[in-house]
């Protein structure tokens, strides 16, 4: 029992000595250096583009996902628009009336130009938001119902009331409150 105990005591000390003579990197005030710089010579391709996921989800179909993805957004209106628009009057066929318009008040030929875009507009003078009723496209905000905002342009018609059980996720804010500090995300689990 007594040997038992002089083992214990020497790996306690071994322990000890061991954690108080670590070295620490940053004891000579230095900032390391790396060693090889980065790389950035080569040819890079555009993988993936979207400024605004769930219409490049929604409206972009499997066949053109590659094409889209590299397509530069001064060129997007121009490539699919079109297919945009076909996309937008086979999920709501009212849109394939030139005179009705969602919540914007644009027709589906307009309001397909505006998504074929994608890019993520800022106001640099105004509201950051996706929708408020009042402010349309000029940025978005964690806090703000992108979906349901969506499907309201989709679905709602002129006035937002139009297929009441479609303009809708009945998701009504993050499950955890955002910071009110950067990088303002809420906190994980």
């Amino acid at each position: 029992m007594k040997f038992n105990t002089i083992k214990l005591v020497a790996i306690a000390m071994l322990v000890s000595f061991t954690a108080y003579n670590c070295s620490n990197d940053d004891d000579t005030g230095t900032i390391p250096t790396l060693q090889t710089p980065p790389d950035f010579s080569g040819t890079f391709v555009q993988e993936d583009q979207m400024g605004r996921p769930a219409i490049n989800t929604v409206f972009v179909s499997m066949a053109d996902k590659n094409t889209f993805n590299v397509t530069v957004p001064s060129n997007q209106d121009a490539a699919f628009q079109t297919k945009f628009q076909d996309k937008l009057e086979a999920l709501n066929p009212a849109h394939a009336d030139p005179m009705y318009t969602n919540a914007l008040g644009l027709n589906a030929e307009q309001f397909t130009g505006a998504l074929a875009t994608d890019v993520l507009t800022v106001s640099l003078v105004g509201a950051t938001t996706f929708f408020d009723g009042t402010n349309v496209l000029t940025g978005r905000a964690l806090a703000d119902d992108v979906i349901s905002t969506e499907l309201l342009l989709i679905f709602g018609g002129p006035n937002g009331s139009d297929n009441p059980g479609l303009t809708n996720d009945n998701v009504s804010s993050n499950d955890k409150t955002f910071s009110a500090a950067f990088p303002y995300l809420a906190s994980p689990w």
